[in-house]
């Protein structure tokens, strides 16, 4: 019983994983498309590829989702597969839900989300320091410190081509968003397909076919890589149309500074902090810096407002249907 719910939660796993490449394909491709530095298909190809590489750079993301949310060391085996199969159900639903509604939330809180309502639900424990400092702290400063890099960055940038030709300026960042779209999906690839490893490792640990310490074993590695690389060519065209366009239009110097600064912000938090922050928030928040250089009023601060409460209402939503799922889970597998 327990291989077969191992499997079900590796699938459901992969599933998640799918639905994080399609719902944050916008993340690393929406601001090069937007301002047609890149045609639609040719970014998805690129962005699935860079996903996947990014995704085989780094395990430190997926070892903290591992041993620093949900206590699963003295749980049953049993209770631990349920807990980890519930957290998944709602990190996916809430990933359709607000795709289906055009708005850039965070797949990573929304995992975080469902495996605190889930553990809760069944009476395991959570890291709460570690939550803190790996999960809320990220979550308010990355963001902030996108917006402020970019708005700076932009500034800079502006100064520095302030008596060049318009056209020749922009039609060389075009061509330096090709590299700054390519980073911020390698980025996008090492924060959230280990989260998925992070997942699956996790369940290996609760049945005891892996200890702390361990290396994630290299087709844990493989499959999320593939999966959220699948994930990501298929695309997410409403978000997209979300982030290139509807908060901000976007010219290619400042879709080349968002992404530059966005990927800097995740390759920081990746090798350094060892902390799964929110390539969604992360990326928003640059676009909004770079595009209120502009001035204040070209950010179109009501769509801000909309993305803005996605955000806070992702942890608790998915939280909330993470233990609902693990109360309907357990009447048939408890």
């Amino acid at each position: 019983m327990d291989y077969a719910l191992v499997v079900l939660v590796v699938v459901l796993a992969l599933s998640f994983d799918y639905t994080n490449g399609f719902h944050d394909a916008a993340n690393a491709i929406a601001t090069s498309v937007s301002t047609r530095a890149l045609t639609p298909k040719i970014a998805l190809a690129m962005a699935a590829v860079m996903n996947f590489i990014g995704a085989l750079l780094t395990t430190k993301v997926a070892e903290t989702i591992a041993t620093s949310i949900v206590d699963l060391k003295e749980a049953p085996k049993h209770l631990a597969l349920v807990v980890i199969m519930a957290a998944l159900v709602g990190a996916i639903t809430w990933n359709l839900i607000t795709w289906w509604f055009g708005l850039p939330s965070s797949s990573t809180h929304s995992l975080i989300g469902g495996l605190v309502g889930a553990g809760l639900a069944g009476g395991l424990g959570v890291y709460g320091s570690a939550l803190v400092d790996k999960v809320v702290l990220p979550m308010v400063i990355s963001p902030t410190v996108g917006f402020v890099l970019a708005f700076l960055l932009m500034v800079g940038v502006i100064w520095l081509v302030r008596r060049r030709n318009p056209h020749r300026v922009y039609r060389k960042f075009r061509w330096a968003q090709t590299v700054s779209a390519a980073a911020m999906a390698l980025g996008h690839g090492m924060q959230d397909a280990q989260k998925t490893m992070g997942v699956i490792f996790l369940a290996l640990l609760g049945v005891g076919w892996a200890r702390p310490g361990d290396p994630i074993p290299m087709w844990v590695k493989l499959s999320a890589a593939a999966a959220i690389s699948a994930g990501t060519y298929s695309g997410g065209w409403r978000i997209m149309r979300t982030l290139g366009r509807r908060i901000i239009e976007l010219d290619p110097a400042r879709g080349f500074v968002a992404e530059t600064t966005a990927a800097s912000v995740l390759y920081l938090n990746t090798f350094w902090l060892h902390a799964p922050v929110s390539t969604t928030h992360t990326i928003t928040s640059a676009i909004m810096g770079a595009g209120a250089s502009k001035r204040l009023s070209a950010v179109r601060w009501g769509v801000a407002g909309n993305i803005l409460l996605a955000w806070l209402l992702t942890i608790p939503a998915a939280a909330a249907v993470g233990a609902v799922a693990y109360w309907l889970l357990s009447l048939v597998l408890l």
